[in-house]
């Protein structure tokens, strides 16, 4: 029989620093930015579970959600309202990043289920940064990024006639808008000292060079070199924008572009 997946979402507050204790203060706010705050900072997270498994042929389910929130209740119980590096044992010795806090909650609830899988978990630190692990040994990040771009979709291949029945509106000779939203995924294993996959300073700087400096408040067709030969439909844009980042980005894994909130593309690198 085919598997089924259930996904299940909670929610929960806590405090973190990003500190190592025997760097200097210049040395912590270098490699963590404002995260290194010893006072602390917090976030409202949002914890996606998914499980999956066959469907019962009695009951019709995978599994009951009540034992899914009774397994993640107890996890969850241990952190929530809590300053991580202060009041939790594993925090106390692990930097809780965002990397990190996924990999500990995948550790704490994989195999608490019986005849079911555990296949992904999803942390959601905020809007612009979450991380996710599977069953495989890589922990992914996504950081999000906002630009805004006009674009004609228009294809030389085609005829002009073609082009208006194939993209309508969007063929607009002077061109149309969006507010684009990227996202960004790098995987790996946290570093064991900082708990990071890959510093986030430094992957906003390469992408802000690399993609939004050079997109934001631009017609795409005609300020950038990028398209200039190439039909910049939302598909080739997150080809594109894959290519440009992976030689500068090694642990680049996906990318994910929302031109809409109804229209999204990815591309693998």
């Amino acid at each position: 029989m085919s598997l089924a997946y259930i996904t299940r979402k909670i929610h929960f507050s806590a405090a973190h620093s990003y500190r190592v204790s025997n760097w200097s203060e210049d040395e912590n706010i270098q490699v963590f930015g404002l995260c290194s705050n010893s006072n602390g900072h917090g976030h409202d997270y949002e914890l996606e579970l998914t499980i999956r498994g066959e469907i019962d042929e009695k009951s019709g389910i995978v599994i009951n959600v009540v034992e899914i929130d009774k397994v993640i209740k107890q996890v969850i119980d241990e952190i929530d309202g809590k300053f991580l590096n202060k009041e939790h044992p594993y925090f106390i010795e692990h930097i809780p990043t965002t990397e990190n806090l996924t990999t500990y909650l995948w550790n704490r609830i994989d195999g608490s289920f019986t005849n079911v899988e555990l296949f992904r978990i999803r942390v959601l630190e905020n809007h612009y940064l979450q991380s996710e692990k599977g069953r495989g040994p890589l922990v992914y990040l996504t950081r999000q990024y906002h630009f805004c771009s006009a674009h004609r979709l228009h294809s030389d291949h085609l005829s002009e006639e073609e082009n208006k029945e194939l993209f309508g509106k969007c063929n607009n000779p002077h061109g149309h808008g969006h507010n684009y939203y990227l996202d960004v995924s790098v995987g790996g294993e946290p570093d064991p000292i900082t708990g990071m996959i890959m510093n986030l300073a430094e992957l906003d700087q390469i992408v802000n060079t690399v993609i939004i400096n050079k997109y934001d408040h631009k017609h795409l067709n005609l300020d950038t070199e990028d398209y200039k030969e190439m039909n910049p439909t939302g598909e080739v844009m997150a080809m594109v924008i894959c290519n440009l980042l992976k030689s500068n980005i090694p642990k680049l894994h996906r990318i994910g572009l929302w031109e809409t909130k109804k229209n999204y593309f990815e591309y693998f690198a």
